[in-house]
């Protein structure tokens, strides 16, 4: 063999590896060492090269050296180029395109959500006393009280620093934490957070309808973005703790690392989405306007945050994982 590609050729195979780990993520993808490491397999990679040019006069070997030159040049200039772009980057490609290719870890919590919600409803319904399971021990004098108390609450501050909206956004990030405990801490919290929104309703509805009706024209507006982190963050969660579980060709560490990252982008997303839904429950949803406007408001905004996530940088290929 030539003794030229023996002594280079595991440098080439391990250059070849860094390239593969940043498929989609670019250098994000790499630990700081392997940065490094990268960087200086490219540096030995082109030197070997122009040796190979000067030296050798084989063809395969030079187109392959050029390729894999060319490939690493442009994942470093890239990184070098992007550094302003990164956050237009991410929202129009990164995080949607990591929607979708998780997108049944959100079906997933989704379900759970919607399963435990439609209990609680009935269970309340069934016996009123069932709010007390779900740690809501005076609901119901609140309710034939006609207490409007989010409206109170969002009074205070009209930036939406309401109660309900803390409450979410707690949620929304403890269920992605608890995520971590194999899925099975985020499975918990989703269903119980659901079991005690379709509780609130059912009494509502039960004990006081106009009233139910009063809190739904509240929610509605607000509720599609807020109510979707709390699936998306829960999802976030279960990859976490799947891929503890299942890392599949990867080694354990290798699969919590991708799956992280994965999951760091749609928390960060959903923490935007957080935003606007904060803005539209504290200046839309406990003001006087017509509930169509709102229910307008919440189908408008959920048409659009769904068309973004599933068609926002569509040119690549969905992959489901």
């Amino acid at each position: 063999m030539n003794p030229f590609l023996e002594k280079r050729k595991d440098n080439w195979h391990r250059l070849e590896d860094l390239l593969a780990m940043q498929q989609g993520v670019g250098l994000r993808g790499l630990s700081r060492m392997e940065v490094r490491e990268f960087g200086d397999l490219y540096r030995r990679a082109a030197s070997d090269l122009a040796t190979a040019r000067a030296e050798t006069r084989d063809p395969k070997l030079i187109n392959y050296l050029n390729s894999l030159v060319i490939r690493a040049h442009g994942k470093i200039y890239r990184a070098e180029s992007q550094g302003v772009n990164l956050i237009g980057k991410f929202f129009a490609e990164d995080f949607p395109r990591t929607f979708r290719k998780n997108w049944r870890y959100m079906a997933i919590a989704f379900g759970v959500f919607a399963g435990f919600a439609l209990f609680g409803f009935i269970a309340t319904w069934v016996d009123t006393d069932f709010t007390h399971f779900v740690m809501l021990s005076g609901i119901t004098q609140e309710i034939n009280s006609n207490h409007e108390w989010w409206k109170g609450l969002n009074d205070a501050n009209q930036v939406g620093a309401s109660q309900i909206l803390s409450n979410n956004i707690l949620v929304t990030f403890k269920v992605f934490a608890m995520g971590a405990f194999f899925g099975i801490g985020a499975f918990y919290d989703l269903a119980f957070e659901g079991a005690r929104l379709g509780s609130v309703f059912a009494a509502c509805y039960k004990l006081n309808p106009p009233f139910g009706n009063s809190l739904a024209s509240f929610v509605v507006g607000h509720g599609v973005i807020e109510l979707s982190t709390i699936f998306f963050c829960g999802g976030a969660g279960m990859m976490i703790g799947y891929a503890m579980i299942n890392p599949g060709d990867l080694t354990r560490a290798q699969a919590l690392k991708k799956k992280g990252i994965e999951a760091a982008r749609i928390v960060i997303g959903c923490a935007c989405f957080l935003v606007v839904a904060g803005t539209i429950e504290g200046f839309l949803s406990p003001s006087d306007l017509p509930p169509l406007v709102k229910i307008g408001t919440g189908v408008g905004t959920g048409i659009a945050m769904y068309s973004y996530l599933f068609f926002a940088g569509s040119e690549e290929p969905v992959e489901a994982s």
